[in-house]
C-alpha cells in the first residue's frame, strides 16, 4: 500500500505545539531507527561546530532546501539575510511559517527552477545533500542550479560518510548497495509517526571522494570542508 501522509510534517506540528514526538526512519531493508524531532527546532547556540562556521559562507539570496520548521532559515532571516525556505512537506512550512519565516513554499526539490528567482547562497542542511537520491538525479539537479545562482553562486551542503560506521546492519546494507551498481549508502526509507506513513524516498549519503565524483562536469566545484575529517561534515560548493 502507498502511503504519504506527511508523518514528518506532523511531527513537526506536534513538536511545535510542545507534544514530545519522536521520528521513526524505516529503511527499506527492515531496519529501524530513531531520532528526537526536537532536534529540528535547535537555536544557534546548540548547532554542532560544523554548521555553526558554515553560516559564515552564507551571502545574498538564500534559497533553503528542505527548510523543515526553519531552524537554518530563520536564523538566517534574523541575521538580515532575504532566505526562501522550501519543503515538501504542507505542515513543516507551515510550522516554519508560524516560527516567523516570512518566505517559505510547499515545495520538492526537483521542482525548484530559475522561476524562483537569482540566488546567491543554496543551503542543504541538516544532511540534505541527500536529497539528490542518486547519481543522475544528483547531476541533473546540479545543472538546473547552476542556472538558478548568480555569477558568485555557492551551495552550503551537509552529509555524513557512510563509511564511518562498524554498524553490520549498515555494513551489509551498502555491500548490497555495491552489488547492485549503486553508492555504498544510496538509502531508501520512510518516516513513520504515530499511526502515519510517509512514501518510500531515496536519499544519499556520501564521502567527502564521493562527492567530488558527482560534482564532476557539472559546473561546481568544492572550495573547503567543515570540517575536514569526521563522520558528519559541510561542504562550501562554489561554481567552478
Amino acid at each position: 500500500m502507498a502511503h504519504n501522509d506527511d508523518a514528518y510534517g506532523r511531527m513537526m506540528w506536534d513538536c511545535h505545539r510542545g507534544i514530545p514526538a519522536q521520528e521513526i526512519v524505516e529503511r527499506d531493508d527492515g531496519f529501524i531507527s530513531a531520532g528526537k524531532s526536537s532536534d529540528y527546532f535547535k537555536p544557534f547556540h546548540e548547532w554542532p561546530p560544523h554548521q555553526q562556521e558554515s553560516m559564515d559562507y552564507v551571502s545574498g539570496r538564500v534559497l533553503d532546501i528542505g527548510c523543515g520548521p526553519g531552524r537554518h532559515a530563520i536564523h538566517l532571516q534574523q541575521k538580515g539575510f532575504d532566505v526562501l525556505g522550501i519543503d515538501a512537506s504542507t505542515l513543516a512550512v507551515k510550522v516554519a511559517r508560524e516560527r516567523g519565516l516570512r518566505k517559505a513554499s510547499v515545495l520538492n526539490v526537483t521542482q525548484i527552477s530559475f522561476r524562483l528567482g537569482e540566488f546567491d547562497t543554496l543551503l542543504m542542511m541538516g544532511n540534505n545533500f541527500g536529497l539528490f537520491g542518486n547519481l543522475k538525479r544528483a547531476r541533473w539537479l546540479l545543472r538546473k542550479m547552476r542556472n538558478m545562482m548568480s555569477s558568485n553562486g555557492r551551495i552550503i551542503a551537509e552529509s555524513r560518510d557512510p563509511h564511518a560506521t562498524t554498524s553490520k546492519a549498515h555494513l551489509d546494507y551498502h555491500e548490497s548497495n555495491r552489488r547492485r551498481g549503486k553508492f555504498s549508502c544510496q538509502l531508501r526509507f520512510r518516516i513513520r509517526y504515530e499511526r502515519y506513513i510517509d512514501a518510500w524516498f531515496e536519499y544519499l549519503m556520501v564521502s567527502r571522494k564521493e562527492m567530488a565524483f558527482i560534482l564532476e562536469d557539472t559546473g561546481w566545484r568544492i572550495s573547503r570542508f567543515i570540517p575536514e575529517t569526521g563522520a558528519v561534515y559541510v561542504a562550501i560548493i562554489d561554481k567552478a
